[in-house]
């Protein structure tokens, strides 16, 4: 992501599949040793479960300079944990690196691999140290051409958002009951997305967890700014967002912005309402008052009440998931929709200086998030205040709960 130090701090996590087999391969943070702070000793624990649950291990040195003390007590560590290690010696770009391999035989653990993660020298070679063996596995077919999407998904995704310290990171390790995540009361913790997955009857739920978005203002770290962009990227990626809401803290204009985002990606989205344990004295009327208010243009979405921290109320997130992604992959026959369509009183759309456009007919054009297509006598896009009364209108007639509904006007050729 950059050349500054320290910026992963999670274990990233993604699934690989090189000549036919399969593997998941774990990216952690830089390791430290004989420092008391609280960062460090959060990324060293996530090492550690990364290295208990590995497979093959592969230590990351820097060609360009001699053995550091880290170094050395990183590969004294890595030789009492009884893992195969392949040492990676990256930023060799060139042959002539590859003679000063010799002092890196000093870690113990056979010939040193010379690799430029930014060139894309000798990976596959590094590739073939440990996956050769591994079983060759037949690729899945694709979906047929138009190929609908099916009632019950194998796999949903989902991206959790939020600003900073809002309990992202909690509410990840409650979901995968794992210490996936960084979790500290210090807003920020988590600055890359971090990948895990969770399956219950037969759905496999992919979780991210991106970093807190704070206002632009805010943002002057190239670390924050690379979060950001990681963070709407996993966002375009995704099935469904969990938007985190703070409870303590209330609706904010942040988090108005940082829904925004997930409205515009067309994403389902649930409204997540994080330590709720915390404050009882306030009524789930009032505070639905306040995201009523704030997220105006979010009222399609579901609001749960939850603590990550106890776990009150988070098994309902896995059918709300469930439901909220067919929703937003329901798919309306033509036929009903023009039936539909005939039972609408569009008078009651009228307003001063509207000219309601006459329509022919509709139909669905496509799914996550349902778009229609409206035919009509107008070439120019409808205004607002009818667009919102149609889709108000469909919503009342199909549900669609939790996904956003898109509007498209196309004069129909004479």
């Amino acid at each position: 992501m950059g050349d500054e130090p320290g910026i992963t701090r999670d274990r990233i996590q993604m699934e690989v599949l090189w000549k036919g087999r399969r593997f998941l391969l774990t990216d952690t943070g830089g390791m430290t040793f004989g420092l008391d702070e609280a960062f460090p000793e959060l990324i060293n624990e996530q090492v550690r479960i990364a290295v208990e649950t590995a497979d093959h291990v592969i230590f990351v040195v820097d060609g360009r300079t001699a053995l550091t003390s880290t170094d050395r007590e990183l590969a004294a560590w890595l030789r009492k944990t009884n893992r195969p290690v392949t040492v990676a010696v990256n930023k060799s770009d060139t042959d002539r690196r590859d003679g000063l391999l010799s002092d890196f035989f000093e870690l113990g653990f056979g010939d040193p691999e010379p690799v430029s993660a930014e060139h894309d020298r000798n990976i596959e070679a590094l590739l073939g140290r440990f996956a050769a063996d591994l079983p060759v596995e037949d690729e899945e077919a694709p979906l047929l051409e138009g190929e609908l999407a099916p009632a019950e998904p194998r796999v949903i995704r989902i991206c959790i958002i939020g600003r900073p310290n809002a309990g992202k990171s909690t509410l990840l390790n409650r979901l995968t009951g794992a210490e996936r995540a960084m979790v500290s009361p210090i807003a920020g913790t988590t600055r890359d997305a971090v990948d895990a997955a969770i399956e219950r009857d037969g759905v496999r739920f992919e979780l991210v967890d991106t970093a807190g978005i704070r206002r632009k203002g805010k943002t002057t770290e190239m670390t924050e700014k690379l979060s950001v962009v990681m963070a709407q990227r996993h966002l375009r990626m995704a099935d469904v967002a969990l938007m985190m809401l703070d409870a303590e803290q209330g609706v904010a204009a942040l988090d108005a912005n940082i829904a925004g985002y997930a409205h515009e990606a067309g994403k389902a989205v649930i409204l997540v309402v994080n330590k709720w344990d915390l404050i009882s004295h306030v009524q789930q009327a009032d505070f639905r008052r306040q995201v009523q208010d704030a997220l105006r243009y979010l009222d399609y979405a579901p609001l749960l009440f939850i603590s990550a921290k106890t776990g009150s109320k988070t098994e309902n997130l896995f059918p709300l998931i469930r439901k909220v992604y067919r929703e937003s992959r329901k798919r309306i026959a033509t036929g009903e929709l023009n039936r539909f369509l005939a039972s609408v009183d569009l008078d009651r759309a009228s307003s001063p200086g509207f000219k309601k456009p006459k329509i022919y007919y509709l139909t669905q054009a496509r799914v996550g998030p349902p778009t229609f297509v409206f035919f009509t006598n107008q070439a120019e896009a409808f205004h607002f205040s009818f667009e919102r009364f149609l889709i108000n209108q469909l919503r009342e007639e199909f549900g669609f709960e939790g996904s956003p509904i898109r509007i498209l006007n196309k004069a129909k050729k004479r």
